[in-house]
């Protein structure tokens, strides 16, 4: 990235831990359920709570013990542990093991319900957080919930259930597109932090499967759902993290699954990326014809993040870190949507976005200063 952007940077990663950390920190947290509410309004205030979701505080859990050791961020150590204890408490089954989907506003169970989604960010969570504090129960809990996985949700060809009953019954509900791609995600995580070789064939299978399953031939985009599903799409936002996990892994980078990929991103680009404004669509039919022009903040830091292992896409790296700057960011928090024409259109700030910004930066850090 050339030398100018670092400012830009800069001036995004103050925004990003003077204000939005702090959001969660102290308006944007429940302290009584030790939980983050669900989202924030544009003036700071908790949206009146309907639920409690597992996978939000995994990624809250995920964004705080990714600040563990970073200057100025001594807070990070205990919000983290704090957390930790509440994935346990509020959400653990102990009667059938896995994870509940949410709570009620009381802190009692609400959808019992067993999801891949969830279940794949408290892998991702625990394998960040265990590597900060290599603590025995972090690794216990990412362990439980690695075997729950393989044991429950595996479908026996490499993919997974999206989502099963509470004592692990069927729903029927076949595998999806993103909960696997975060459960890669979360097996990148686990190899990150220790040899695994378990979690290294799962994500071997894993991405063997996505390839002959959820492949596009034609252009090579990820679709959401499997080939010959009823009412298909694919998602530009989605082409670009899964590029950035396959090109980032040297154990799925040379794939079969990261070749379909780098051709996704050219499709993706060409189809559902403005190149005057960098806005990124939010979903494309298989021809490319915009589905939802809806710009998502999530897919815009996804397609900035992708952008810093393109080769020779500096220019537009700079186009992309100016736009969500000028487009999403502003001196209260963020914009969560904008419509086709740029104008808000989703003015709450959920306490999942976070994750996917920290994500961004670390990726635009890495590019520019050569350091996670």
């Amino acid at each position: 990235m050339p030398i100018a952007s670092q400012p830009t940077l800069n001036s995004v990663l103050t925004h990003f831990h003077t204000l939005i950390v702090p959001l969660w920190q102290g308006p944007g947290w429940n302290a009584e359920l030790a939980l983050p509410y669900e989202a924030l309004d544009a003036d700071h205030r908790p949206l009146p709570p309907q639920r409690y979701r597992a996978m939000a505080c995994a990624r809250q859990l995920y964004l705080f013990a990714s600040l563990i050791g970073e200057p100025g961020a001594a807070f990070a150590e205990e919000r983290a542990a704090a957390l930790f204890r509440s994935l346990q408490r509020h959400f653990h089954d102990a009667e059938y093991g896995g994870w509940f989907y949410s709570v009620d506003p009381a802190g009692q169970p609400l959808d019992k319900r067993k999801d891949l989604y969830t279940h794949a960010f408290i892998i991702f969570a625990c394998a960040h957080y265990w590597a900060k504090v290599r603590e025995p129960l972090v690794e216990s809990v990412l362990n439980a919930a690695l075997e729950v996985v393989a044991e429950r949700f595996a479908t026996g060809d490499g993919l997974y259930e999206a989502v099963l009953e509470r004592n692990w019954s069927s729903l029927k509900s076949g595998p999806l597109q993103n909960p696997l791609m975060h459960l890669a995600e979360g097996f990148l995580a686990t190899l990150a932090v220790r040899e695994d070789a378990d979690v290294q064939a799962a994500l071997l299978g894993l991405a063997t499967a996505m390839q002959q399953r959820f492949i596009d031939r034609q252009h090579g985009v990820m679709m959401e759902k499997p080939l010959g599903a009823v009412d298909n799409w694919f998602e530009p936002g989605h082409q670009f993290e899964w590029f950035f996990l396959l090109e980032s892994s040297p154990a799925l980078r040379g794939t079969p699954l990261h070749a379909s990929l780098t051709r996704a991103f050219t499709y993706a680009e060409q189809k559902g990326v403005d190149p005057l404004s960098g806005a990124v669509s939010g979903m494309l039919a298989l021809d490319g014809s915009v589905r939802d022009a809806t710009q998502r903040i999530w897919a815009q830091a996804e397609y900035l993040r992708a952008l810093t292992l393109r080769p020779d896409s500096e220019a537009v790296l700079q186009r992309q870190l100016l736009a969500l700057q000028q487009h999403f960011l502003h001196e209260k928090g963020w914009h969560e949507c904008l419509d086709a024409n740029g104008a808000v259109s989703r003015r709450d700030m959920p306490s999942t976005t976070p994750y996917h910004l920290a994500t961004c930066y670390q990726g635009l850090t890495q590019s520019i200063y050569g350091r996670p």
